[in-house]
């Protein structure tokens, strides 16, 4: 079991059962699977009706948005995204990208039923989905950490709540998981907080996550960190792995800062402008 309390958001951990699900490749590490509407995260009610998740209230969110900045299309969600995503400065000093580094946006991570990760073709409720792959290069007998930053248009804001609940059904189903040939992922604690919970104010829905990492390349186990949080119809996640000599706060600091980084610009991008 990964040690440490999760510092950004408090100090709500999640039992076994509650685990939120931890994701991703280098190319794709913030994407929970392919459907919008996960098995078991709707209720049916009388007349065929569903109760839908709810991750935030229709009035939550700290975003004033401006419906006419909103992407409806490919076209506008890619260049929304060009301008949020995060860079190698995002992150801070010493970080660079990796390559190749933006993933193919025609692909989206999926969680199968052996719980590895492999590639399909992104879910229709999503205009559109980059992520971003960097390196804080190995030095001074330290291994290198691998960093990624992804971000999700998705049609509808109901749409992006669906992925934020997937997220917490794939770790239940999956407490392990391969990331692809040689890595792997395990041995998660993790905290899912709405906004207004324990201080958390930055999003409408907040999910943050340690672990283990373990790879052939750079063995193991080491520390592991993802975030991943909701405002409107947008996610963003942030993943960090680690390496020989290098800590959870120093990988929590890393993510943590891109995560701000990324919500920061969101709202720039989208809210109300007087």
């Amino acid at each position: 079991m990964c040690g440490g309390p999760i510092r950004r958001y408090g100090i709500l951990l999640l039992t076994p059962l509650l685990l939120v699900a931890c994701s991703s490749s280098e190319q794709n590490p913030g994407r929970k699977g392919g459907s919008p509407h996960p098995s078991g995260s709707a209720s049916a009610e009388p007349g065929g009706a569903t109760t839908r998740p709810t991750a935030g209230s229709e009035d939550a969110g700290t975003i004033d948005a401006d419906p006419a900045r909103l992407p409806t299309s490919r076209s506008a969600a890619l260049h929304l995204i060009a301008r949020v995503i995060a860079d190698p400065d995002s992150f801070g000093p010493g970080v660079v990208r990796r390559s190749p580094y933006e993933s193919d946006p025609a692909t989206w991570p999926v969680l199968g039923t052996d719980c590895v990760w492999h590639q399909e073709k992104p879910a229709g409720s999503v205009l559109a989905t980059v992520t971003r792959s960097f390196e804080v290069p190995a030095a001074q007998g330290k291994g290198p950490i691998r960093l990624s930053a992804v971000m999700t248009v998705h049609r509808t804001r109901e749409d992006a709540r669906w992925e934020m609940a997937e997220s917490i059904e794939e770790t239940m189903r999956c407490p392990t998981q391969q990331l692809r040939k040689g890595e792997s992922i395990g041995s998660m604690v993790s905290a899912s907080l709405l906004q207004g919970e324990s201080g958390q104010n930055g999003s409408e829905d907040a999910l943050t996550e340690f672990g283990e990492y373990r790879s052939t390349e750079l063995g193991g186990p080491h520390p592991y960190s993802w975030q991943q949080s909701q405002m409107l119809q947008f996610t963003l996640a942030v993943t960090g792995r680690g390496a020989k000599g290098r800590t959870e706060d120093e990988i929590s600091d890393l993510t943590t800062q891109a995560q701000a980084a990324m919500e920061l610009r969101l709202k720039s991008a989208v809210e109300k402008q007087s």
